[in-house]
């Protein structure tokens, strides 16, 4: 009988949704975003926003209801994924989450602080596919990934009203369809033992 069970040593399961918008396709990133729900961690659970924009000044701002999960996470993964995340001088800002939608039409978090409203909104989805990463084969990321992956061919980010300039565009990801604006649900991070 096949072990059923994955050999390696769990670090976080949750969700970790983006969108990075473009103008053209070969364009820089005008706006990047990560958006993290997380149900388990060893800094506990909650939720983090990572963005930067135009609509923020191009500067890097962090929002959460946990400030320990926003340190832990610029530490173990933003510092691989997007080491501009990962400054820990930035301060974090307190921060409510909600979110609203059904997965299949349209999707939206918000993410509100004593000085800014922030919604984020992916819609027009393509077919979900599993992302799946093991640890160690990504050069230079000892972690692995497994992820649903929703992508969406649409998506828009407001800020106090202000909508950011900029579109996703198509990504493929092997085989699969994907895009620059993503639902990544049921996401684990996991390390070799």
């Amino acid at each position: 009988m096949v072990n059923p069970t994955d050999p390696n040593e769990v670090r976080l399961t949750g969700e970790n949704s983006f969108i990075r918008l473009q103008e053209s396709e070969d364009g820089p990133q005008l706006t990047r975003t990560s958006h993290w729900r997380v149900l388990w961690s060893p800094a506990g659970q909650g939720h983090v926003l990572f963005i930067t924009s135009e609509l923020t000044s191009d500067a890097v701002k962090i929002y959460a209801d946990n400030i320990a999960l926003a340190r832990w996470l610029q530490e173990e993964i933003e510092s691989m994924l997007f080491p501009e995340f990962a400054d820990q001088s930035i301060p974090v800002i307190s921060a409510i989450f909600e979110r609203d939608g059904d997965g299949q039409n349209y999707w939206t978090e918000t993410v509100d602080s004593a000085e800014e409203s922030i919604e984020l909104t992916w819609h027009d989805f393509a077919e979900p596919f599993v992302l799946r990463a093991e640890p160690g084969s990504v050069p230079g990321r000892a972690h692995g990934v497994y992820s649903c992956f929703v992508p969406a061919r649409q998506a828009q980010l407001t800020v106090n009203g202000q909508v950011a300039s900029g579109r996703p565009f198509p990504e493929q990801r092997g085989d699969k369809e994907s895009s620059t604006a993503v639902l990544a649900w049921s996401e684990t991070w996991v390390l070799a033992r």
